[in-house]
């Protein structure tokens, strides 16, 4: 506050006080930063074993499809049933046909559940799947 030349009156500043905005906008960038990465944690999956694991390329431009040891099937993350599974994957290879796709089967599971997926993969358009191991521990 500063005086006014009047005794007994002060002038108000209209100013705002931006610190407490600051200081918000910092927490919260710090919270999605430490809860993204959680929220975009892949379907637990355990893989295959090779003595050579191909080096992936970046997330972003691929499409994971999993598949856990009970058989369900997860494309994107997300979970997807079983009578649904050729409807979603045909809307995908639709929408980007050029698009990667990566299979992570549980090492647990059957091999004819694997070929399964792989199979309706190939026939609804996709045409570059890979199948994603593990390196083996020297």
């Amino acid at each position: 506050m500063t005086l006014d030349s009047r005794p007994g009156v002060a002038n108000i500043r209209s100013e705002i006080n931006v610190t407490p905005l600051v200081d918000v906008c910092l927490v919260l960038l710090i919270i999605f930063m430490v809860v993204t990465p959680m929220m975009m944690a892949e379907v637990k999956v355990d893989l295959p074993r090779t003595s050579q694991a191909p080096a992936m390329p970046a997330q972003s431009t691929q499409l994971t499809v999993a598949i856990r040891e009970d058989g369900s099937v997860y494309v994107g993350g997300s979970p997807v049933a079983e009578a649904m599974l050729r409807e979603t994957l045909a809307a995908m290879q639709a929408a980007e046909p050029d698009r990667e796709v990566v299979v992570r089967g549980d090492r647990r599971l059957g091999y004819e559940r694997v070929c399964k997926v792989l199979a309706m993969l190939s026939e609804v358009g996709f045409k570059r799947v890979g199948l994603v191991t593990e390196k083996e521990a020297s």
